[in-house]
């Protein structure tokens, strides 16, 4: 049986979690919302979270190797927390990303020394997948991390995340509203704040163009991350009250809200989810305690439709 590798954690692994939560007040709207600040983590997103607990999971159970090649199909984020706490703990890291993610992802992964293999998403995340399959199993070097059914993401957001709002919120949920990606945040969270609040409501923000859980077909939208044409295993096991669905324009209208009214220099799924929390909260009633995530840092948006030049906030 592979030797367990014991590796001190660096400190900068020791900045992710403990993230801020943020009040933020929307006067026109005249509700208050709970904003998890992911943003702040490390390489900038909630991911580091699941890149972290992935890794030193896999290292305590011996699957990695001092030659291991980290293999993941990633819409960035991922591969970009995965290129860093691989950095950080010395394992090469490679990641499959689509053609049409936006390249500063790219370029942050290989900043920190990984490699991009792209390829061309014809079944969404589902096309990355399989191929991430198809080379570990031509190569025993590989190490899947597996994001979107692996239950530790789940249980990670659970024991940490959804355990840190709760103290934060003093124990007050009335809901939580979260997109999904891999369904390791929703689930998760989820998991955490009903426990303590069964009555408290959980939602889904999705995508109004690809509203896979509102029983519609996948099709193409601007908000990076979410919904990429697959429902993930990790998902299906979320207690989930209703979807919320949002235009990718609304998501940009809000996104650039958060930036220019509240100096939040966050991205596109930020405002997708503050978009569904204000309707959730809207629904709650002005004294509901609606939590949602900020899920990453604005720069890695450059060169899409977020920084687009001469566009008006509301636009």
């Amino acid at each position: 049986m592979p030797a367990t590798i014991h590796r001190p954690r660096p400190p900068v692994l020791s900045l992710i979690g403990n993230t801020p939560l943020v009040p933020l007040h929307f006067a026109a709207e005249n509700r208050t919302l709970y904003a998890k600040a992911e943003f702040l983590n490390p390489s900038g997103s909630i991911k580091d979270r699941l890149a972290l607990c992935v890794i030193e999971d896999a290292e305590q159970r011996g699957l990695l190797q001092a030659d291991s090649v980290i293999l993941e199909c990633t819409s960035g984020n991922t591969g970009i927390s995965l290129a860093m706490v691989g950095a950080a703990k010395g394992y090469k890291v490679k990641i499959l990303m689509s053609d049409s993610a936006s390249v500063e992802r790219r370029y942050l992964i290989e900043q920190f020394g990984g490699e991009v293999q792209l390829f061309k998403a014809t079944q969404g995340y589902g096309t990355g997948i399989q191929l991430s399959l198809e080379m570990a199993a031509k190569d025993a070097r590989y190490f899947l991390p597996r994001q979107f059914e692996n239950q530790i993401n789940a249980q990670d957001h659970e024991e940490h995340t959804g355990r840190e709002i709760l103290s934060q919120m003093h124990g007050l949920v009335d809901a939580f509203v979260a997109g999904y990606g891999t369904g390791g945040t929703l689930t998760g969270c989820g998991r955490a704040i009903r426990a303590a609040n069964p009555a408290a409501k959980i939602y889904a923000m999705e995508p109004a163009e690809a509203a896979m859980l509102s029983g519609e077909m996948p099709c193409c939208h601007f908000i990076e991350g979410v919904a990429g044409g697959y429902v993930p295993p990790l998902l299906r096991s979320a207690h989930i009250d209703a979807p919320v669905k949002v235009t990718s324009n609304d998501a940009l209208a809000m996104t650039r809200r958060l930036n220019r009214e509240f100096g939040l220099l966050v991205g596109t799924s930020s405002g997708a989810n503050v978009t569904a929390a204000l309707r959730a909260a809207g629904d709650l009633g002005p004294e509901s305690r609606v939590v949602t995530i900020l899920c990453d840092r604005a720069e890695r948006y450059y060169s899409t439709r977020l920084f687009a030049r001469n566009t008006p906030a509301g636009e």
